[in-house]
């Protein structure tokens, strides 16, 4: 799970970057035309690339931290072993959706791709550039659900009800609240 962890990690890095940079292309954009009269144009097309790349890092980063959203009223109710069948449910449920997902985007670059698309906008991006490290970020969603879904299932398949519960429950408030906690004693 190391591994997870650290894709997560740079995930998360890439995902503030990119809004960093947004940030300051919109700072300059905005002073540019309060001060000079002039725009660089392209403001909203960036946030729009950097929103549909965001989220497909923000899928994986909240599938590694179990940060996905489940109604889970009744989870805590269960018999454990229920508890760990739903929640392999539910991780496996996760790789049917990240691969219609990542399919869904393949298709999308593989036609932009074969038609030479461009944004209908003033910068006339080709919309390749924007889309591959979309369709990336939806592939490594994949990935790492499948990778999610292998650990869940051995784990089922071996009898390991406990475990399975535990590593792959959904957060409850009390969890969220001792994380908040324990990220505040490291800092």
């Amino acid at each position: 799970m190391e591994t997870t962890k650290k894709i997560s990690y740079i995930a998360s890095c890439l995902f503030g970057y990119l809004c960093l940079g947004l940030s300051l292309f919109i700072s300059v954009e905005v002073i540019m035309r309060k001060v000079f009269g002039k725009s660089l144009q392209g403001a909203d097309e960036l946030g729009g690339y950097v929103l549909a790349i965001g989220a497909a890092l923000t899928f994986s980063i909240a599938l590694i931290g179990n940060n996905h959203i489940r109604i889970d009223m009744f989870h805590y109710k269960m018999p454990p072993k229920m508890q760990a069948v739903m929640n392999w449910i539910a991780t496996v449920s996760t790789i049917f959706l990240a691969a219609l997902l990542a399919f869904s985007a393949f298709r999308v670059l593989r036609e932009t791709l074969s038609y030479g698309s461009t944004a209908p906008t003033p910068w006339a991006t080709p919309l390749h550039y924007p889309q591959i490290p979309w369709t990336l970020g939806l592939i490594l969603f994949f990935a790492l659900a499948a990778y999610q879904a292998i650990g869940a299932t051995r784990l089922l398949l071996s009898g390991r009800w406990d475990d399975l519960r535990v590593l792959y429950q959904p957060k409850g408030s009390a969890d969220e609240v001792k994380e908040e906690l324990r990220d505040l004693q490291q800092r």
